[in-house]
């Protein structure tokens, strides 16, 4: 069964607040020859990857299958941590960047931002649209942006990365991000301007 697209995840920022410490902890066991430690990292890990996975793909099963193969390539790649950021930073950017290079192999279904509408009957007292359903629209539509877009929202609403977490795990200056959030807010805006017309969509 497919996640709902309108319930929150645990956030890597929240996520890492708690479980910095317990990360290095179970990394240098693993250094130092206790595989059996990794599984702590994937216990905690396991299942904001695969959502972030999911946001790039929409498919369930397929999200499981890239979040694995991140898991693999952080497992072979532990002694590549420097440090100079946490951990779940340094294994957001992997996964990140396995997740843009799979979906650049084997493209996922898109939608088109003209098939995405304005929910018809979940209007609130006040006119606008119902919590729930405006941002499962929301969702939909960003998900149908162009991928440099689609990315960058991805990983700073859905997955509450500041600018510059956001930016390492893809690779670019923070300035390129910025412009890169605030074209696909653009864009939004001028496809479906009722639906983002909200506090959703908050400035970088």
């Amino acid at each position: 069964m497919q996640p709902s697209a309108a319930v929150s995840c645990p956030t890597l920022e929240a996520e890492s607040r708690v479980s910095a410490s317990d990360d290095q902890v179970d990394v240098e066991r693993v250094l130092a020859g206790d595989i059996s430690a990794f599984e702590g990292i994937v216990r905690r890990w396991q299942e904001p990857l695969i959502n972030l996975a999911y946001r790039f793909c929409r498919d369930r099963g397929r999200a499981e299958e890239m979040a694995q193969e991140a898991f693999l390539r952080a497992y072979r790649g532990l002694g590549q941590w420097r440090k100079d950021a946490v951990f779940s930073t340094w294994l957001f950017a992997l996964a990140t960047n396995l997740y843009r290079s799979e979906l650049r192999r084997i493209p996922a279904r898109t939608v088109s931002l003209e098939d995405i509408a304005e929910p018809s009957n979940a209007r609130a007292s006040d006119g606008g649209l119902e919590d729930h359903d405006r941002d499962l629209a929301v969702r939909r539509a960003v998900c149908a942006l162009p991928a440099k877009y689609r990315e960058a929202l991805i990983l700073f609403y859905f997955h509450d990365m500041d600018v510059t977490t956001a930016a390492r795990s893809l690779g670019l200056p923070e300035g390129t991000v910025k412009a890169r959030l605030f074209r696909g807010r653009e864009i939004l805006r001028s496809k479906l301007p009722q639906l983002v017309a909200v506090p959703r969509l908050k400035e970088a």
